[in-house]
């Protein structure tokens, strides 16, 4: 089994910066990509960047030179700078990895951190 733990969160005011960190532990083989997703109050589950194992990233077109992906062996950072009140969400870590040389890929979710941008 694989377990996802983000940190990170808080408040912060409006064009101010956090750094959210998530690390993936227990049974990981192989690590296929890392991502972070938000989901704001009565809003769907949305990507906000992913790095891949060739350190391929892609983002969202709202992260776009604000925020910026890293990844260091199995600990999966987001830097994010000048905040925007409309980035307020529950921010979640996704670990797409392989638990053994024997089993496919699947997705493993951290438990969320609060982000809240203040006008």
């Amino acid at each position: 089994q694989v377990q996802v733990m983000e940190s990170g969160g808080g408040l912060v005011q409006s064009g101010g910066s956090l750094r959210l960190s998530c690390t993936a532990s227990g049974s990981v083989f192989n690590i296929v990509a890392m991502g972070w997703y938000r989901q704001a109050p009565g809003k769907q589950r949305d990507l906000v960047a992913t790095v891949n194992s060739d350190g391929a990233t892609e983002y969202a077109d709202s992260a776009k030179g604000r925020f910026t992906i890293s990844r260091a062996h199995k600990t999966v950072f987001l830097q994010m700078n000048s905040l925007k009140p409309e980035d307020t969400a529950v921010y979640y870590c996704n670990v797409h990895a392989n638990a053994s040389p024997s089993t496919t890929g699947e997705h493993y979710w951290g438990q969320g951190t609060q982000v809240t941008v203040s006008s």
